[in-house]
């Protein structure tokens, strides 16, 4: 297969090039509006946290850290995965970039199953607000507010990272069709760039919401 047919030029492209950078550049666009929207969150998480830091260390001190814990290491793996199937793309290992792939969202499918689990957890210990709240103790309604931004946060992890994971799906299928080469993989690198972005913003989440309460564990 030619890079011409497999690259699939646009009439509003005069060159491959321009098209690779057109597309690179849109993805660092849209990823910078999602840098906003999580560091408004971000933002907003810290005035209230700076409001009742207690109230927020005890919420923080009832995450289930060890699951966190694993959650991080396995979404660290999963970057090593993407970027090695970008390698071996690049190098033109087609076969491996498939495995590689897969282990990517094998992992990825390891992340959400346990962070579902934590969740259940959450709510077995009527820790959800607006379902399922109960809290003895004094701070209740900052606890709350705690749990209420853990949530929103994490949940919006959750969507990017499925949606990731169709992405992955979606690359593996033009791997495996023969799509790419070694001149042009650039739906593979970007969705690359997707998937690093999601789990930094996973790091970001687990040292706000889980390490602050450690000394109160």
């Amino acid at each position: 297969m030619s890079e011409a047919s497999t690259l699939e030029l646009r009439e509003q492209f005069a060159t491959p090039a321009q098209q690779r950078e057109t597309a690179s550049v849109g993805m660092w666009v849209f990823l910078a509006s999602e840098i906003m929207m999580f560091g408004g969150l971000f933002l907003a998480y810290t005035v209230y946290r700076l409001s009742h830091p207690h109230a927020f260390n005890i919420g923080s001190s009832e995450m289930t850290l060890v699951i966190g814990s694993v959650n991080t290491a396995v979404i660290i793996c999963s970057s090593f995965t993407m970027a090695l199937a970008v390698y071996s793309q690049g190098t033109g290992h087609q076969k491996r970039t498939a495995v590689l792939l897969l282990l990517t969202m094998f992992i990825g499918v390891i992340f959400l199953s346990l962070k579902f689990t934590e969740y259940f957890i959450h709510y077995d210990e009527h820790k959800v607000p607006g379902i399922w709240w109960e809290h003895a103790g004094p701070d209740a309604g900052q606890i709350q507010m705690f749990y209420v931004f853990y949530f929103i946060m994490t949940g919006l992890h959750v969507i990017h990272m499925s949606i990731g994971l169709g992405l992955l799906f979606w690359t593996l299928i033009r791997t495996l069709l023969g799509h790419f080469n070694t001149e042009y993989y650039t739906p593979l690198e970007i969705v690359g760039v997707y998937w690093s972005f999601v789990d930094c913003i996973w790091i970001f989440l687990y040292a706000v919401l889980y390490i602050p309460g450690m000394h109160l564990r």
